[in-house]
């Protein structure tokens, strides 16, 4: 297969395929010589105007045109936005794949779904190092809203750059041992070559406070609210926080029901790898809720970013089977909206709060991501000679670079890079040397990459201003018109109280094809202009309106 260059010479290539100037779709591409190493391979979730699409996942056509040279694909960790394209790029990209082990186990949930168990997997420890090609990649100890978090040491001939992944430095961890800031240390002293450290709350000044703060929260708002049925909800796989919602719960003599099928899934796994411990007899079905009076029932559920088919919203609206919510009830939501999900989330609070629920969405959470004082410290110990700050919008990424410039990493060697962007280290600096092709790739149902602008443009059209279609009958023989034009209107104008308005383009229609087929024009194309330019013409007239006009003409 034909290789794609980007430029000369044996430098290292760092090239980020996604997740840069926006929240999601993590993918970036590490190349020197005839070896490429994919860390991350993510999705994101679609844009207000991305009407009908499930997911959006990255163009990979770079790595495509590259298969020979790439080794695999290490991950760092188990979120959405790092692992949910893989069952969809592997078709094309089969390569093993490399992560700690409740990472490995929610990759595999989805490689089952999708009939890939087929592919290479391995399992790595933290500490451990894997060689793929001219690269040697070690995963370091750190802390998110995730077990098994990894940063990333990848070494090359070239130099070494340490990728954080999502990460905080929490002291006090859940579950697990904090982050491995000694590790860091040592690699600093060797020399560090770049550093790509997380931008998410790089603008928030201080320090994130650790995951166990939350579960005092716990303490209290269950003592607070110990004669009502408790809801809680949160990210599926946050299972840090589903501990502490169990030991709380436990504490308080409460039964624990986890609602929704992703959720679900995550438990069912991290309880198979001993990620999370539940207490015997504190876990119940759905079903067995009618057993216990309301006080006595904890239901950990999804649908904490207001997203419509999940377990809460369900709820919320009244179309769960099996739980409705009441006055009797709190429910508290254990996180933050994703930028961008806020209407979504207020709609379920308010629906919540209109059947009579108490709402708690503030306090119950902290975030999985490290503020300035933990970049910091990141930096301080790494002393990378460049940074090339990640995940996150331009505004995270600019804010980061402020952060690295305040620790005295000269401006010039900082890195704000756009996707597709190619950077190359090498022992006579590091600069942007080209372009690979980048972009998104949307999901639609079992359709992937079949949606593109048009049908897009035509559903945006279609959404704003509805659709009129013109059916009519040509005679094959004598080119004239037999039947029609009949009018079909959806989305348009409510027919049945606009019977003057349709019978008026009927007859527009009409008298211009007419005069069309008098002059001898029989041409399809040419009708089918002419019944869009007319009919477009005489609604926009009368409604100040531009509907999509589709003519259909049969022959009989």
């Amino acid at each position: 297969m034909k290789r794609k260059e980007n430029n000369s010479g044996s430098g290292l290539k760092i090239i980020p395929l996604g997740g840069l100037e926006q929240i999601g779709m993590n993918i970036t591409a590490f190349e020197y010589e005839d070896s490429i190493v994919v860390v991350d391979c993510g999705l994101s979730f679609p844009a207000d105007d991305m009407l009908g699409i499930d997911l959006v996942i990255p163009d990979v056509t770079y790595l495509k045109d590259n298969i020979d040279k790439v080794k695999g694909f290490v991950i760092t960790h188990g979120h959405e936005d790092h692992i949910g394209a893989l069952p969809y790029v592997l078709r094309d990209i089969n390569v093993p794949i490399y992560a700690t082990r409740l990472t490995m186990g929610i990759i595999e949930n989805k490689l089952k779904e999708h009939s890939l168990l087929k592919t290479k997997r391995k399992v790595v420890k933290f500490g451990q190092s894997i060689n793929m090609g001219q690269f040697r990649v070690e995963f370091i100890k750190t802390n998110h809203s995730i077990v098994d978090a990894a940063a990333l040491a990848i070494y090359s001939p070239a130099g070494t750059v340490v990728h954080t992944g999502d990460f905080k430095v929490d002291y006090t961890p859940v579950f697990g041992d904090a982050i491995d800031l000694q590790r860091f240390a040592e690699l600093g002293k060797k020399g560090v070559l770049a550093l790509m450290c997380d931008s998410t709350n790089a603008e928030r000044p201080g320090f994130t406070p650790s995951e166990r703060t939350v579960g005092t929260t716990f303490d209290g708002l269950f003592e607070e609210h110990k004669n009502t049925r408790i809801f809680v909800a949160t990210f599926a796989s946050n299972v840090d926080r589903v501990q502490q919602i169990i030991n709380t719960a436990y504490k308080f003599g409460r039964k624990v029901c986890v609602d929704g099928r992703s959720m679900v899934s995550i438990i069912d796994t991290a309880r198979n790898l001993g990620c999370i411990n539940i207490p015997d007899n504190t876990l119940i079905e759905v079903e067995q809720l009618k057993n216990y009076p309301d006080e006595k029932q904890v239901i950990i559920t999804t649908g904490s970013q207001g997203e419509s088919m999940a377990a809460l919203s369900r709820m919320a609206s009244g179309m769960h089977r099996k739980i409705s919510i009441g006055p009797r009830d709190t429910v508290i939501f254990s996180s933050n909206p994703i930028p961008g999900n806020e209407k979504s989330v207020t709609k379920v609070i308010n629906e919540l709060i209109r059947k009579g629920a108490d709402v708690i969405f503030q306090d119950a959470h902290v975030s999985g991501h490290a503020c300035q004082e933990e970049i910091k410290l990141i930096y301080s110990l790494i002393r990378p000679r460049y940074a090339v700050p990640v995940h996150g919008e331009i505004k995270h990424l600019k804010a980061q670079a402020k952060v690295a410039q305040s620790l005295g990493i000269d401006k010039d060697n900082i890195f704000i890079l756009s996707s597709g962007d190619v950077l190359e280290l090498s022992d006579s600096g590091a600069k942007v040397t080209g372009r690979v092709p980048v972009g998104a790739i949307l999901v639609d149902g079992l359709g992937v990459g079949d949606v593109g602008n048009v049908v897009l443009r035509d559903r945006q059209h279609l959404a704003e201003d509805g659709i009129m279609i013109v059916v009519m009958s040509l005679d094959r023989a004598s080119g004239q018109m037999v039947a029609g034009p009949d009018i079909v209107s959806r989305g348009f104008v409510y027919v049945k109280e606009s019977d003057e308005l349709i019978e008026g383009a009927r007859q527009t229609v009409e008298d211009a094809l007419q005069r069309c087929l008098d002059k001898g024009i029989t041409d399809w194309g040419k009708l089918k202009n002419t019944t869009k330019d007319i009919l477009g013409d005489y609604v926009w007239k009368k409604t100040k309106r531009r509907p999509m006009i589709l003519p259909i003409i049969m022959e009989v």
